[in-house]
C-alpha cells in the first residue's frame, strides 16, 4: 500500500481532538458530550480553518431549504454549546472567533493524524441534516424590551411554534478533511425509527436559567420551572421528577447523561427564561439521553398576562414529541384554554411559592403574605388558594405547630375548598384538602378518597404520595405506607423531606435497622436537619441505647431550640433514662413556651409517658383529643406510646378516634 495514501483519523487542536471515525470530541483523551449540531458546526469550521464561514453557509449546511426555523436562536445556541465544550469565550477566543453580523472563523492551529485508507472505498452518506430546532418565524418586529435584553430574535406576541423532529441519519465528517486534500470518513448511524428512538416515559425539567442578568428575577425563572413541571406532571403515563430534586441541579454543569442516570429518566428538558418589562420569552429543548439527541427545541414569547397559555403550549409541544399514551382526560387537560391571568397576582403567587419552598418558619410566613395578596388581586386564582392551603396545613401540623389545629385546620380547609371550587382538576389542592380531612377532621374515609383522587389528578405529584403514606401509617398499614413513600421518593429522589419521611416510616414500622441507615443517609444530605436527628434519637431510644439517643436529641434541640416537638422528644428520652430532673425541666420549658406560642397538649403527654406517669399522660392526650392535636393520629402505631397501650383510658381514646387495634 502507498504510504501516502492515508485518510484523516484524528484532528487535534490545543488539548482537544476529534476522532472522525467515532464522531467524538475528546479533551486530553476523555470524551466530551457534544450534541450533533455543535459537532457539525465544528467540522465545518475546521474545514475552512482560518477562513470565514458565514451564517448563510451554516444555515444551508445544517437546515434543509424547506425547514422554517428560528435560525438566529438555534445557531446561537449551538455555537454557545460548542464554546462551552471547548472552554472558549467570544470575548477572548482561542478557537472560534465571531465575525460580527457575518459568521465565524476557526483560528487555532490543528494537527491531522492519518490512518490507512481501506482497500475498498468508503461510502460517504450525505444524509439530510435535520435541524435541532424548527421554530416559526414571524414577520412582526421583535418587541423593543426583548431586543435590548437579548441578541436572540423571537416570535411575536402570542406563543406559537412549529415542531420538527430531529432525525439522526448521519454525522458527516467529510467537510473537516476535504480542504486538507484527504479522503473523508463518514459515520452512518441508522435511525431506529421514531417509535423506538423517541420512546420517553420519564422526564426531568432542569431549572430554567434566568438570562435577564437580574438576580432578582430568579424567582420568576424558578416559578416557570415549577409551572412547567406541574403541567407535565398531569400526564398519567409520564413520570416527572418533582421540583425539589430538579432544583438541586440549579447552576449545576453536570453532563445531562449523568443527571439522567442519577434520576433514572429517559429525557431531559432544559432552557432559559428572559423577562423584560411586561413580556417573557421561554426557550426550551428536549434531549433524549440514550442517544444524546436534541429531539425538540422551541422559543416562545408572550405578554406576562398570557403566561399560562405559553406554559401549556410548551408542555403540549414536549408531549407531542414523545411516544406517550394520552388518556382522554390527559388530552382534555392539554387542550383546555387557561383563563385570563392578572399579571400582578401571578407575580405574588410566584413569590409565594419561592418562599414556601424554603420550608422555614419565616419562609412560610412570607409565603402566606404573598398568596393572600395574590388572591386579593385575583379572587378567582385557584393556585393562590392552593398555596394558602399548603401553608396553613403545615403551620398547624405536629412538625411546625405554631398555630392551633382548630384555627389552622379551618383556614386550610377553606382555602383548599375555594381552590377546588374554581378548578376541580388541581391535584395540589385536592392533596391539601385530604390532609385537612386526615390531620384535623379525622375523617379517615374522606381523607383516603381525597389522597387517591389527588394522585389520579396529578400522578407525578410526590407530595400526594408522601401524605397518603402518612394516612396509611396511621391506619396501621405500615408496609403499604413504606411502599407509598418509596413511590414519592422515585419522583423526588433528592428531596430532604421525602428521604427523612422514609426513615420516619421505617421507624414507625419498627424496622429499626433500616431506619438507622435511611436516617443517616438523610443526615449526609443535610447534617443540620433537626427532624432526622430527632427520629434517629428516638430509634436509639427504642433499642435501649439512651446515651446515643440523648446525644441525637440534644443535637435536634440545639438546631431548633424553640421547637416543642424537639423538646418533647428529648423529655421523653430523659424520662426513659431515669434522668427525671432533666425531664421535668423540659416539662417546665414547654409550659413556659405555651405562654408565648401554641404548644400542642400531645407534646406534654409524651414527656409524661417517658416518665411513666401514665395518668398524667392520659390527661394530656385527652386534652389533645379535644384540641385535635394531630400527633394523635398515629396513636395506633407510635412506639413512644407503647407504655400506655394497656391503659383502659388509652383504649377508650383509640376507640373514640376509630383507631382501635
Amino acid at each position: 500500500m502507498d504510504p501516502a495514501a492515508h485518510t484523516a483519523k484524528l484532528i487535534r487542536f490545543g488539548v482537544f481532538e476529534i476522532d472522525l471515525e467515532a464522531a467524538e470530541l475528546r479533551k486530553q483523551g476523555r470524551k466530551i458530550k457534544l450534541q450533533e449540531q455543535p459537532l457539525q458546526i465544528l467540522l465545518l469550521l475546521l474545514e475552512h480553518r482560518g477562513g470565514l464561514v458565514n451564517r448563510d453557509e451554516l444555515r444551508h449546511a445544517l437546515w434543509p431549504d424547506d425547514t422554517f426555523v428560528d435560525f438566529d436562536h438555534s445557531l446561537n445556541t449551538a455555537v454557545m454549546r460548542l464554546r462551552e465544550a471547548l472552554g472558549d469565550s467570544p470575548e477572548n477566543p482561542r478557537f472560534i472567533e465571531t465575525v460580527p453580523k457575518r459568521g465565524y472563523r476557526f483560528i487555532a492551529p490543528i494537527d491531522v493524524v492519518a490512518a490507512p485508507v481501506p482497500e475498498r472505498p468508503v461510502q460517504v452518506h450525505l444524509g439530510t441534516l435535520v435541524p435541532a430546532a424548527a421554530l416559526t418565524m414571524r414577520a412582526a418586529a421583535v418587541p423593543k424590551e426583548l431586543a435590548e435584553a437579548s441578541e436572540v430574535a423571537g416570535p411575536d406576541k402570542k406563543p406559537q411554534s412549529v415542531q420538527k423532529t430531529v432525525r439522526r441519519t448521519g454525522i458527516i465528517a467529510a467537510g473537516a478533511i476535504l480542504v486538507l486534500g484527504i479522503t473523508a470518513y463518514s459515520i452512518h448511524k441508522v435511525n431506529a425509527g421514531k417509535a423506538n428512538s423517541q420512546r420517553i416515559t420519564s422526564l426531568v425539567v432542569l431549572p430554567l436559567e434566568n438570562v435577564s442578568g437580574d438576580k432578582d428575577q430568579d424567582y420568576f425563572a424558578d416559578g416557570m420551572t415549577d409551572e412547567l413541571i406541574a403541567h407535565l406532571a398531569k400526564i398519567r403515563s409520564l413520570r416527572i421528577i418533582s421540583r425539589t430534586t430538579a432544583m438541586a441541579y440549579k447552576g449545576n454543569r453536570k453532563p445531562l447523561s449523568e443527571i439522567a442516570r442519577d434520576l433514572n429518566v429517559d429525557g431531559v428538558v432544559e432552557g432559559t427564561v428572559l423577562r423584560a418589562g411586561n413580556r417573557v420569552r421561554i426557550t426550551a429543548e428536549l434531549v433524549q439521553v440514550s442517544t444524546d439527541r436534541q429531539i425538540w427545541a422551541e422559543s416562545y414569547e408572550s405578554p406576562v398576562g398570557d403566561i399560562l397559555t405559553l406554559q401549556g403550549q410548551v408542555a403540549s409541544a414536549i408531549v407531542n414529541q414523545i411516544s406517550v399514551q394520552l388518556t382522554p382526560e390527559d388530552q382534555k387537560r392539554l387542550a383546555s384554554s387557561p383563563r385570563p391571568l392578572n399579571p400582578e397576582a401571578y407575580e405574588d403567587y410566584l413569590k409565594g411559592r419561592y418562599y414556601w419552598n424554603k420550608r422555614s418558619d419565616e419562609g412560610i410566613s412570607r409565603a402566606i403574605e404573598y398568596f393572600e395578596a395574590a388572591t386579593k388581586k385575583d379572587p378567582t386564582y385557584a393556585l393562590g388558594y392552593a398555596g394558602l392551603a399548603d401553608c396553613y396545613s403545615v403551620v398547624g401540623s405536629t412538625i411546625v405547630g405554631t398555630m392551633s389545629p382548630a384555627e389552622a385546620g379551618l383556614k386550610a380547609k377553606a382555602a383548599a375548598q375555594k381552590a377546588l371550587e374554581i378548578d376541580s382538576s388541581l391535584g395540589e389542592a385536592e392533596t391539601s384538602l385530604a390532609s385537612v380531612r386526615f390531620n384535623y377532621d379525622w375523617d379517615w374515609l374522606a381523607a383516603a378518597s381525597g389522597f387517591q383522587r389527588a394522585i389520579e389528578l396529578n400522578p407525578s405529584y410526590a407530595t400526594a404520595y408522601q401524605r397518603y403514606s402518612l394516612y396509611l401509617m396511621a391506619m396501621g398499614r405500615a408496609q403499604e405506607s413504606v411502599e407509598e413513600i418509596n413511590l414519592a421518593r422515585q419522583l423526588d429522589p433528592l428531596s430532604l423531606s421525602i428521604n427523612f419521611s422514609l426513615g420516619w416510616r421505617l421507624y414507625m414500622a419498627r424496622h429499626y435497622k433500616q431506619a438507622f441507615e435511611q436516617l443517616r443517609n438523610t443526615l449526609e444530605m443535610d447534617p443540620n436537619f433537626a427532624l432526622a436527628h430527632l427520629v434517629l434519637g428516638e430509634t436509639y431510644e427504642q433499642q435501649g441505647n439512651y446515651p446515643q439517643a440523648i446525644e441525637q436529641l440534644q443535637k435536634a434541640t440545639a438546631i431548633a431550640p424553640n421547637s416543642p416537638l424537639m423538646l418533647a422528644g428529648l423529655g421523653h428520652a430523659y424520662g426513659g433514662a431515669k434522668r427525671t430532673a432533666e425531664a421535668r425541666t423540659v416539662l417546665n420549658q414547654l409550659m413556659e413556651q405555651s405562654k408565648k406560642q401554641y404548644v400542642a397538649p400531645f407534646y406534654v403527654a409524651l414527656v409524661y409517658a417517658g416518665l411513666s406517669e401514665n395518668e398524667k399522660a392520659m390527661d394530656w392526650l385527652e386534652k389533645g383529643y379535644e384540641d385535635r392535636s394531630n400527633g394523635l393520629v398515629f396513636i395506633k402505631v407510635d412506639p413512644e406510646l407503647d407504655s400506655l397501650r394497656s391503659n383502659s383510658r388509652f383504649k377508650e381514646l383509640q376507640s373514640k378516634m376509630h383507631l382501635s387495634e
